[in-house]
């Protein structure tokens, strides 16, 4: 048999091809690969060593330096505790175990109830609070229950604080923010550095301390979010109550203890949240103040939520009420303590999978149609954006405004993007409006969903990729789309591809013969009902796309890195990734396993 160095010719040839690709592609990943194939194929020496007395002082060294270092962090982390003393204002930091139910009248009956943990805090306070609840802002310390500002209304900003976004929310949809002083969250916090949220309510209170109005905050399974203002309405339809005794659950009916009148209001349905129902009807709510009275009391939490068909049909009641006493965690024990996080630690891990287990049964036990998830309108905030997406969005940006200050017309361009936390919206503005602002023409463009960043680079033409996300597929929305001919449309032929870099040049000829116009995002209404299968073939020549050649012409070597890989990660995957980048990276790290063993064996 020939060898080389020693070693049969295929294995020479496999490791120099390996030491090829680690020397042109190798990333850190690679070496943690190869260590991990080292320790399979030579663990048994390893073992030998950790076994010798030689090691004794090593392991043992290793050990005492974990337990200081433990040790050190957790001293640490209890000398940040702010304490609750310094607060002064209304409200405290309460834990209130509940329960929530739900009811569904039709098309088929099913109900199903459990255990609920939410945490309560005056928005205004920051601290932790007897170890237990903590709102990090302003301190960094954190208890076992913690909010995080970023985590509600919109994306980001949490240096803001909570009162800074709720003011900020307030000003957004025109209410004057004085006339709630005060307020208090009720929400699912992060333990352990997780939480999924359905659902926090606002309560908005007056300078009397009387409940004035409350924010709905739900979020879906989607990672999208809708806010609801919702002022008091003596008109909104009555709540609906389960039956007395709910034999699927049960579950008893309770009215709580709550003694005042309740805060009601019914609005429109404009949010997917269940995919057993559409987006059409009606929603009502039913909230009592959980801090009577005058904001000092430690009440009950006890809010109703009745869905309303478009046909005005009841067809589903959600209840969320105390079970039991509110809970100030300054005044529990240690040992109170131990056994409250002993029953109630693992409630908020099991929220999803118990949404995903009654899902199950409504669709193959009740036989329920499944409403597909349609894009998200303009009131929605949608949900966050993936690696790629958060690498194009500068990119666009910076397209899109010189875009506008290029325009031939007085154009004043609001942006706001998407899925990207603590980015602000950007007004852009061409040359033409700055020397005349009289004559400018303003307009809104949103973007409802960060897919739109990782479509539009399919486009070959900026005007078909505005008009076909704006009225096909629902990814953006524009306050004035007449005025987007004037943003999109130029007269200059397209651009070359010309560039210094080979390896641009290498990268820019692949996406130019790659890039196909995207599918239209197209879904059948229910699970019973198929979409259009066809599909146009696209007979035209694509070419560099005018962002290609701003990219090329105007961005820096990194910028330009990052979206040439970008974008070749997009469509190699429609190739041999069905279209998922995630599934790309996959199929990657499968072949870097096998270089690792071609390198190895």
């Amino acid at each position: 048999m020939d060898v080389i160095l020693g070693m049969p010719v295929h294995t020479a040839v496999l490791r120099a091809a390996a030491l090829c690709y680690y020397m042109v592609f190798g990333r850190l990943g690679d070496v943690v690969i190869l260590a991990a194939w080292l320790l399979w194929v030579r663990g048994s020496l390893i073992f030998k060593f950790l076994q010798s007395h030689d090691s004794e002082l090593f392991v043992r060294a290793v050990a005492l330096t974990t337990a200081v270092f433990t040790s050190w962090k957790y001293m640490q982390h209890r000398s940040q505790t702010v304490e609750l003393s310094t607060w002064n204002g209304p409200g405290r930091p309460l834990l209130f175990p509940c329960q929530t139910t739900h009811t569904r009248f039709f098309p088929k009956k099913h109900s199903f109830a459990y255990s609920y943990l939410m945490v309560g805090i005056p928005v205004d306070w920051t601290g932790v609070a007897g170890g237990m609840i903590s709102n990090e802002y302003d301190t960094g310390a954190k208890g076992w229950y913690n909010i995080d500002a970023a985590d509600y209304l919109e994306r980001g900003n949490g240096h803001l604080g909570l009162r800074g976004k709720l003011d900020a929310y307030l000003e957004s949809q025109g209410v004057d923010a004085s006339k709630y002083p005060y307020a208090y969250l009720v929400t699912a916090a992060k333990f352990l550095g997780y939480h999924f949220n359905p659902v926090s309510f606002w309560y908005l209170y007056s300078a009397d301390k009387s409940l004035a109005a409350t924010i709905l905050e739900v979020n879906n399974t989607f990672d999208e979010r809708r806010m609801y203002f919702l002022a008091p309405n003596d008109g909104a339809k009555e709540s609906i109550e389960a039956p007395e005794n709910n034999t699927a659950t049960g579950v008893p009916r309770t009215n709580g203890t709550n003694s005042s009148k309740p805060l009601k209001q019914t609005w429109p349905k404009d949010f997917h949240v269940s995919p057993f129902n559409s987006r059409k009807g009606a929603y009502s709510l039913v909230a009592h103040d959980p801090l009577l009275p005058n904001m000092e009391g430690r009440g009950s939490i006890n809010s109703t939520i009745n869905l309303i068909s478009s046909k005005d049909h009841a067809k589903l009641v959600a209840r969320i009420f105390s079970d039991g006493d509110a809970i100030d965690p300054t005044k529990m024990t240690l040992l109170q303590k131990s056994k409250f996080l002993a029953s109630w630690w693992w409630v908020g891990f099991v929220t999803f999978p118990r949404i995903v287990r009654e899902a199950a049964a409504l669709f193959f036990k009740r036989k329920l149609h499944v409403w597909y998830r349609p894009e998200p309108l303009n009131t929605n905030v949608g949900r966050h954006a993936d690696k790629t997406e958060r690498q194009l969005e500068p990119l666009f940006r910076r397209y899109l405004r010189h875009l506008v200050e290029e325009a031939p017309e007085p154009l004043v361009v609001q942006y706001v993007p998407s899925g990207i936390a603590d980015v602000s919206p950007e007004i852009m503005i061409s040359v033409s409006a700055r020397k005349d602002p009289s004559l400018a023409q303003e307009m809104e463009l949103k973007v409802l969903t960060p897919v739109f960043y990782s479509r539009f680079v399919y486009y070959a033409h900026d005007f078909e990729a505005m008009f076909c996300e704006l009225n096909e597929n629902n990814t953006i929305w524009v306050s004035e789309p007449e005025l987007l001919p004037k943003l999109v449309i130029k007269k200059q032929p397209p651009p070359l591809l010309q560039t210094a870099s080979y390896l641009d040049y290498g990268y820019f000829a692949a996406i130019k013969n790659l890039r196909q116009r995207p599918e239209r995002i197209e879904r059948p209404l229910t699970s019973s009902q198929t979409g259009s299968t066809h599909s146009q073939k696209d007979i035209r020549g694509f070419r560099l796309s005018s962002m290609d050649g701003y990219v090329l012409a105007h961005e820096d070597t990194k910028a330009r890195q990052i979206y040439r890989n970008s974008v070749m990660k997009l469509f190699i995957a429609d190739k041999i990734a069905m279209g998922s980048v995630d599934l790309l990276q996959l199929e990657h790290w499968v072949f870097r396993l096998l270089v690792a063993w071609a390198a190895m064996s």
